[in-house]
């Protein structure tokens, strides 16, 4: 049966349906079905359709999780999903397909959640945009002339477009805040090892990545962190505890938050005019909600920050790779990976130990001036962007130059990067919309395991500018 208000409701909406037998896991699967075949045409956001396991599944005994029932797609990136393939957005990966589930994909499906296939994403997740060789462009649902951004690029325009009301995403660099302000979304960094992908996720030992899901209501994102984001056993690091649900503390008023903001950059370079004025109207709209808003930046050297990261990082890539080329069984072939991807490897086969190791440590110790801005104030606001979204093109990973493609993606992201680092939690709010439609992302990073500041202040943001009402060109 079709709904025809599918889209209408978010993840614990249909669940809701569902328990009370108003609709059918199986029904909302073929619901999903349709507006896949209806907009990837368009978006290019699935690229893998697991449409009879996810028919199959439904229609077993489902576990009575939050979100039983509901229609759910994975990133095509570092998450194993048994039966399925794993491409990492790569030529050279197209072959690999996974023998059993990891360890967060078990996870998701005891939260309740049907899979019914893979979303797009750059080669290796490299990149803030979504335009790979191997799996082509993943375009925006608010206009698909612009990118949906990256690397979580195919799980937000999925979502932004209706198809699924939530979806698997994940951020090293900003890669599930990148594109839940390109598409409009809910998209939270949590904590460093807040979400454990144990025993998978080798590559993110270094404690860049974190694994969550980008949503339309905030009240989805806090449910599924609550249903995934706990420690286990061998868990080498588990995040400091919450002291309760995530779905009760956006029940609760944030109080009089302290809350600077900025729009200093890396490079020094002002922002787009239309992002700063965004910016500034966030901030004011803060302090009419009675928190006290201070014009500051974190006052940190981002230079020196991001330079000393490295070497560790382009090691880090190259023994992910090795991972890779042992499961493959031979070498790359030179069509087989895009010129950023053959830039990074041969860059982190060149690196040695010691210069790993300074690069770890220079690293952790100018973390701890980013955590330091932290002391006197709960919240940290800026944009996502620094520019409106851009055009598919613009930042080109296929037939730019890497030099070119790091330099464009510099201007345009330059903001998300230290939290990764530091490990704290960082929210991107779709707040604004800029002059052509799009939407505007404002990011805002509390202190380390400090979600619950996030999450009461994003539901007061979310009554007070109700991005739900708001529809892409591409929707339902």
């Amino acid at each position: 049966m079709e709904m025809p208000d599918y889209s209408d409701y978010d993840g614990l909406g249909l669940a809701e349906l569902v328990a009370k037998r108003a609709v059918t896991p199986a029904e909302l699967v073929e619901s999903a079905i349709s507006r896949i075949e209806r907009h990837n045409p368009t978006l290019n956001a699935v690229v893998y359709k697991g449409y009879e396991d996810a028919r199959a599944l439904a229609k077993g005994d489902l576990p009575d999780g939050p979100f039983k029932g509901v229609p759910f797609l994975i990133k095509d990136l570092g998450m194993p999903v048994a039966g399925w393939p794993r491409s990492h957005g790569s030529k050279f990966a197209r072959g690999v397909i996974d023998t059993e589930d990891g360890g967060l994909t078990r996870r998701y499906k005891a939260a309740g959640v049907v899979p019914i296939g893979k979303t797009n994403t750059p080669e290796y997740g490299i990149t803030g945009t979504t335009e790979s060789a191997a799996l082509g462009p993943c375009r925006n649902p608010w206009n698909p002339n612009h990118i949906a951004g990256g690397s979580s690029g195919g799980a937000a325009s999925a979502v932004a477009a209706g198809i699924v009301p939530l979806a698997h995403a994940s951020d090293g660099l900003g890669s599930i805040r990148i594109p839940a302000a390109c598409c409009g979304l809910v998209g939270l960094k949590v904590t460093r090892d807040r979400t454990p992908n144990m025993p998978d996720g080798f590559d993110y030992a270094l404690g860049n990545v974190v694994d969550n899901v980008v949503t339309r209501t905030v009240r989805d994102s806090a449910a599924m962190l609550d249903a995934t984001g706990y420690p286990e056993p061998g868990s080498p690091y588990p995040a400091p505890p919450k002291d309760r649900p995530y779905v009760e503390e956006i029940t609760r008023s944030p109080g009089k938050l302290r809350i600077a903001w900025s729009s200093e950059t890396p490079s020094g370079r002002p922002i787009d005019p239309e992002i700063q004025a965004a910016l500034e109207r966030t901030a004011a709209l803060l302090k009419g909600l009675g928190h006290e808003v201070i014009e500051r930046g974190l006052g940190i050297d981002y230079r020196a920050l991001f330079a000393s990261r490295g070497p560790a990082a382009a090691a880090n890539f190259a023994a992910g790779m090795a991972r890779l080329i042992e499961l493959v069984g031979r070498e790359p072939e030179p069509d087989e990976l895009e010129p950023l991807t053959w830039a990074s490897l041969k860059a982190g086969r060149r690196q040695e130990g010691p210069a790993v190791m300074r690069s770890l440590q220079e690293t952790r110790m100018l973390n701890r001036a980013t955590l330091a801005a932290f002391e006197d104030i709960d919240v940290y606001l800026c944009p996502v962007l620094g520019t409106p979204v851009p055009e598919i093109g613009f930042i080109d990973p296929v037939n730019l130059e890497p030099r070119e493609v790091n330099r464009r993606q510099g201007r345009t992201f330059p903001f998300t990067p230290p939290f990764n680092f530091s490990g704290q939690p960082s929210l991107s709010l779709p707040i604004e919309v800029d002059a052509n439609g799009l939407p505007i992302g404002m990011m805002f990073t509390a202190k380390y395991a400090d979600e619950a500041t996030l999450f009461r202040l994003a539901a007061q943001l979310e009554k007070e500018a109700p991005w739900k009402s708001r529809r892409p060109q591409v929707w339902g």
